[in-house]
């Protein structure tokens, strides 16, 4: 998913001149000692990186070349700073786009399918992997910088530096997108409210358990109901136990694909992603590269209990325990919520937004003290009683350059210096303090982060710690994303308005991703459209012949509310950091 921010479109047109800038070492030490501190390399090194772009980019001076990504503050920073930086080092202008992640999946589309040259690369999530590595269109990584991109690769890239390097590897093992920014789904909290004595006190005395950081959804929504219901005020402001969105729009679809599912435990043990069964509930069995169904009755699980029950208490908590209006929200309405002041917690929250959250209460961020240390924390999110260990606990985007056969291979080639320039150890350190949306395990490694840390609400803590392999995009089951992306906020949308039942949308939306599954098996069968690796779905069974089998669905819970769990998040922190 990406996050769907929707900010007016402002590309930084740079000006040549009468004349080409100039690409040369004085540039880059300009830009080293002036922007890209503090670094993982010493300027010394810094300056043998470039003085590399310096010779590659020759072949390439005074071209112009245009790539898109969708709006955040990260690729805002590249494309207001780092273009610039590039043609002043390089010689080569690059126009650096920014539109909603929906239009980005539209303009990738377009490409795949006409094969014209929209751009010359883009910046689109790694949920893309299944698509891209079954299409044939996207031009694969691994060959690329071994072969015809060997003299424009980096020699100091270091892929295997890259923490989300899994997520954009497709079944055949071989990498089909570079990450240039990574965020995870984490469970936000008012850590100041939770620290109070009287609180903690009159929650305990309610619900037999110690006000903390939730370990499963009945924890949750003991706390939404509590903050809701029994708090009310505080500090003379109404405050709400929950925050989420509800608007038929394309980022409810994301939402729900993201995380809601899997955190309730929907799919199968295995990481990146489920085996045989995604959080899509999309199933495909070990060793294979076909998807063979999403509903019930062919393995799949988009319409079993777990996903109805997602569904069902997203709806219920929406409606019960956030503040008004909140379900007639998207995405972007939803975001200024917590800065107010108002929510004690958030199921799962973005750490792409880390940098806004940390903004001074002076620019109407409720949620620091005056010297600016954040009264939040994030933290693991919770999950629900059908998921077991060994499953994925949450969501983490990694969007990630991709470069297309339709490109021409020169201006392929610029825009691939430019790719790896901008997520280079070079300017790497600098770009994630700005953006806070970290890709190397050097750069959050860095003392500069350690250093930092405490005004970061725990971001720090959990890219440092092994839990955070827990959390991954959407993996390789899906088999074409655009096509099978944009029914979900339609259908779970009808759920909101109140034209379904969770039980009835997702059963029409588990027959339509088979409708659309089944054409992408015939298309593959007759002319090789997705590399035989498209659909080939099981003939359909009465669904008790999957439901609770080994390696199928789940099977409906007796009791869908275990006791509520919580952890200190002190304790939880120390965790991390033994590990």
């Amino acid at each position: 998913m990406a996050i769907r921010h929707s900010v007016s479109l402002a590309v930084l047109m740079l000006a040549w001149g009468a004349a080409p800038a100039l690409a040369d070492e004085a540039a880059a030490q300009k830009w080293i000692d002036s922007e890209f501190q503090p670094s993982t390399l010493s300027k010394e090194e810094q300056m043998k990186e470039m003085k590399w772009f310096i010779d590659a980019a020759k072949p390439f001076a005074g071209m112009e070349i245009n790539v898109l990504s969708e709006t955040i503050p990260t690729h805002e920073y590249e494309s207001k700073v780092l273009t610039k930086a590039f043609e002043e080092i390089t010689g080569i202008k690059v126009n650096h786009q920014l539109l909603g992640e929906g239009e980005v999946v539209q303009a990738v589309q377009t490409q795949m399918q006409t094969n014209r040259n929209l751009y010359d690369a883009y910046i689109n999530d790694s949920d893309l992997i299944g698509t891209h590595s079954r299409l044939q269109s996207a031009v694969n990584l691994t060959d690329w910088m071994a072969g015809e991109g060997k003299d424009v690769t980096d020699p100091m890239l270091d892929v295997d530096d890259f923490i989300g390097k899994s997520f954009t590897t497709g079944p055949d093992g071989k990498l089909w997108q570079l990450p240039d920014q990574q965020f995870a789904n984490l469970y936000w909290f008012r850590k100041d409210w939770f620290d109070r004595k009287d609180l903690k006190a009159a929650f305990k005395k309610k619900y037999g358990y110690d006000l903390g950081v939730p370990v499963n959804w009945s924890a949750y929504e003991d706390i939404a109901d509590f903050f809701t219901n029994d708090v009310k005020e505080i500090d003379g402001v109404r405050v709400y136990g929950h925050m989420d969105y509800g608007k038929r729009a394309p980022d409810l679809g994301w939402r729900m694909t993201d995380a809601w599912l899997s955190m309730a435990g929907e799919g199968s043990a295995g990481l990146p992603n489920g085996r045989p069964i995604d959080e899509w509930g999309i199933r495909m069995e070990e060793g294979s590269c076909n998807p063979a169904g999403a509903s019930v009755s062919r393995g799949g699980e988009t319409n079993g209990p777990a996903s109805v029950y997602a569904i069902a208490k997203w709806d219920e908590w929406l409606r019960k325990y956030a503040p008004p209006g909140a379900a007639d929200y998207d995405f972007y309405q939803s975001l200024p919520a917590l800065s107010q002041g108002n929510v004690a917690q958030q199921i799962f929250w973005y750490t792409a937004f880390t940098a806004s959250m940390v903004a001074p209460k002076k620019d109407g961020n409720n949620t620091v003290d005056d010297n600016g240390n954040p009264l939040w924390r994030m933290a693991p999110s919770p999950h629900g009683p059908y998921w077991k260990e060994g499953q994925k606990l949450g969501y983490q985007d990694a969007g990630s350059w991709t470069l297309f056969k339709s490109t021409p291979v020169e201006q392929r080639k610029a825009a691939w210096l430019y790719a790896q320039f901008v997520v280079s150890k070079t300017v790497d350190v600098k770009k994630s303090h700005v953006c806070l949306t970290v890709i190397r395990d050097s750069t959050i490694r860095h003392e500069s982060f350690t250093e930092r840390a405490p005004k970061l609400g725990g971001l720090v803590e959990f890219y440092r710690s092994p839990d955070r392999v827990n959390w991954t995009p959407t993996g390789i089951n899906v088999p074409d994303y655009p096509k099978l992306a944009q029914l979900w906020w339609e259908n779970i949308g009808d759920v909101n308005s109140g034209a379904f039942t969770p039980q009835q949308a997702m059963d029409r939306l588990a027959e339509q991703m088979d409708d659309i599954m089944a054409r992408m098996q015939a298309a593959d069968e007759a002319n090789k459209t997705y590399g035989g690796c498209g659909p080939r779905l099981n003939e359909p069974k009465d669904p008790s012949e999957w439901l609770g089998k080994p390696n199928g669905p789940h099977a409906k819970l007796d009791n869908e509310k275990p006791k509520g769990e919580t952890i200190a998040y002190d304790e939880l922190v120390k965790r991390w950091q033994a590990q």
